[in-house]
């Protein structure tokens, strides 16, 4: 196939760029789309502050005729960079039609970019962030991804192969059905653990109430995520993005804040209802009616997507998450909730993957993060 690369500059390319793959997977049943004002703003420097230490490079691949038949961006995070002591270079924001032209044309121009900026080695899928969509999907493509997944087409691992791409990190997803008495699970070590630590829940009646705890929330982020791959620490510029893209759809009821005796956080953690099945109706857009399937979904359904557990340094090991789960398993009951999903965590954390021990779960996902010496 005969390939023009073109790179992204105008606001017709952004949204080009951003609609592409809901154009691309608009027929598939497991596809969940993103809602593209979201994704425009976060390729906008302007409203993402992801870039006081980022810059971003965006391009689409058009066929002989004109039509967009892939995209790929190239990402530098300078602070993971300063961090790590490696001149990563990151794809994301990946898809492609199954045509070695395309890809090649993508992948060259992504690359060249990397080396001309003084880069060593190219990794991704990633984008700006750790809580971006991340990696290609390499086992679970009959299965519905949360919100913050990604689908793709099996020949994306095929084409990175092809391209000299090897395994960096996996990340995995379980699906957890919850018991019918699951408020009884965690009562009796919740309680031994709140008195052996001095530890409480935070009185959350509201949002407004919710958010004032975030800037310490966020503290306790930073350490739990530290050595995390992909991680960079969060600004007060990017949590108050995390605070404007989450809260609108967060259940008070679905949201723990865990305190020692100075009213300090020491732990957290944010479920909310799946979104998936609702983004597929929505198309993608939010407006005209896209809100109300969003809406309807965050008050009636039946699977809990586990967004973030923060535990701080001086406390994990420690058994917080059963004060976490005390405090959101009376709503799993009272609003119908059959399953978690665990939603991209690293294979090797076993920390988290163990709470699940006393659960019938079903390791249903798996997603890749490759690497490439430039």
């Amino acid at each position: 196939m005969k390939v023009t690369i073109q790179e992204v500059t105008t606001q017709k390319q952004r949204k080009q760029f951003v609609h592409f793959p809901n154009e691309m997977y608009k027929d598939n049943p497991y596809y969940v789309p993103t809602l593209e004002k979201g994704d425009l703003d976060a390729l906008d420097p302007r409203k993402n502050h992801a870039f006081e230490f980022c810059e971003g490079k965006y391009w689409l691949a058009l066929d002989e005729k004109g039509a967009i038949v892939g995209r790929i961006a190239g990402i530098i995070n300078r602070q993971y960079n300063e961090k790590t002591g490696v001149d990563f270079a990151r794809f994301g924001f990946m898809d492609f039609v199954d045509d070695n032209d395309v890809v090649d044309a993508l992948f060259d121009t992504v690359e060249g970019w990397a080396r001309e900026k003084g880069m060593k080695k190219m990794n991704g899928p990633l984008g700006f962030l750790e809580f971006d969509a991340s990696g290609v999907l390499v086992m679970g493509f009959d299965e519905l991804p949360t919100a913050y997944g990604k689908y793709n087409f099996p020949y994306y691992e095929t084409q990175l192969l092809r391209r000299g791409y090897v395994k960096d990190t996996d990340w995995v997803e379980y699906s957890v059905t919850m018991p019918d008495d699951i408020a009884e699970w965690f009562g009796r070590p919740a309680k031994l653990i709140s008195a052996r630590y001095h530890l409480h829940q935070a009185t959350i009646d509201s949002k407004k109430q919710m958010v004032s705890y975030f800037p310490q929330c966020a503290r306790v982020l930073n350490e739990t995520y530290r050595n995390i791959h992909g991680f960079s620490e969060l600004s007060e510029g990017q949590i108050s993005d995390l605070i404007h893209q989450f809260v609108p759809n967060l259940n008070t009821d679905f949201v723990s804040i865990i305190l020692n005796e100075q009213e300090e956080v020491v732990a957290f953690g944010i479920a909310m209802p799946s979104l998936s099945k609702a983004l597929q109706k929505c198309h993608g857009k939010l407006f005209p009616f896209g809100w109300r399937h969003i809406l309807h979904a965050i008050k009636h359904n039946d699977t809990l997507d586990l967004l973030l557990i923060g535990i701080a340094e001086g406390y994990q090991g420690k058994g917080l998450n059963a004060l976490i789960f005390d405090k959101v398993a009376p709503a799993i009951h009272k609003y119908g909730i059959k399953y978690l999903e665990t939603t991209r965590e690293l294979e090797e954390n076993n920390s988290v993957q163990n709470m699940w021990n006393r659960f019938v779960t079903r390791l249903h996902k798996r997603a890749r993060c490759y690497i490439k010496e430039l």
